[in-house]
């Protein structure tokens, strides 16, 4: 059977603001991500709603929530709402050139202060279904860890195990303590392991796990990336490219770089 060839991004848009003066960059940042062309983005901190910034802003804030407006008319959107407050309410999304046949979101809040989400879309392509699991974990080690095993939860009761996957988002996991365990109860792989040259590490690694951790990418803070955040985790595609979109332009848009791989589904 041929291949379908797929291009997904994980983007952290820091609620389409700047991090000091809250200054709007979401036009920019909806320039900038249409010259990716990716088929799907996971995107997480999307501003639902802000009755503060569309009074203040005006024109340069847009009148619909963030993720229509990135989708545009021309692509598919879903909206999974975390954070709410008085003013307004934000949370993850996925944006896709492809329908989104259903989704739901399922809050894995930790406690009262961080407010965080699973949001699942199950997207049909020409080449069958792909579930989706944008995600954004919390800030603390148990919290994170509580709220991976309801991830692994989640996707093993609505996906069957030879459905297509793809988890993206920011997990928070600097330390890469979150990896193994997914691996292991998912069969997933993330998109940066198959740029480890092989060697002695890897054939260590097979004989049972020893050897240096397979590492993800840095992409936090996006000037100068240095911690491991974001991830994208598949299972039943693979990997032709994948990389870390870096640059002032990137830096200037939010506080993460964004990831961008290109994948084969067979």
């Amino acid at each position: 059977m041929d291949s379908m060839k797929l291009r997904v991004a994980t983007y952290n848009i820091h609620k389409g603001v700047t991090t000091f003066r809250s200054v709007p960059r979401i036009h920019a940042l909806k320039q900038a991500l249409t010259t990716i062309d990716a088929d799907i983005l996971f995107l997480q901190e999307v501003q639902g709603r802000h009755d503060r910034h569309a009074l203040r802003h005006g024109h340069l804030w847009p009148e619909e929530a963030q993720h229509e407006f990135l989708a545009g008319d021309t692509h598919h959107s879903a909206y999974g709402m975390n954070a709410v407050y008085d003013h307004g309410h934000h949370g993850n999304a996925l944006v896709s050139s492809y329908p989104i046949g259903s989704s739901g979101n399922q809050d894995i809040s930790d406690h009262a202060f961080e407010q965080r989400g699973i949001l699942h879309c199950v997207v049909q392509t020409p080449k069958g279904e792909i579930h989706c699991y944008v995600v954004h974990l919390g800030l603390f080690a148990g919290g994170r860890r509580r709220q991976t095993q309801t991830l692994i939860e989640a996707v093993l009761g609505s996906a069957t195990d030879d459905a297509p996957v793809i988890i993206a988002g920011d997990f928070n996991d600097w330390g890469n303590q979150l990896s193994a365990e997914l691996r292991n109860r998912l069969g997933v792989t993330e998109v940066f392991d198959g740029q480890k040259k092989p060697g002695i590490n890897s054939f260590l690694r097979q004989l049972g796990g020893y050897g240096p951790k397979l590492q993800p990418a840095r992409t936090f803070p996006a000037a100068l990336p240095w911690l491991r955040l974001d991830r994208i985790y598949l299972r039943g595609f693979t990997v032709q490219s994948a990389e870390v979109l870096r640059g002032a332009q990137w830096a200037q848009l939010s506080d993460h770089a964004p990831i961008l791989a290109t994948l084969h589904l067979t």
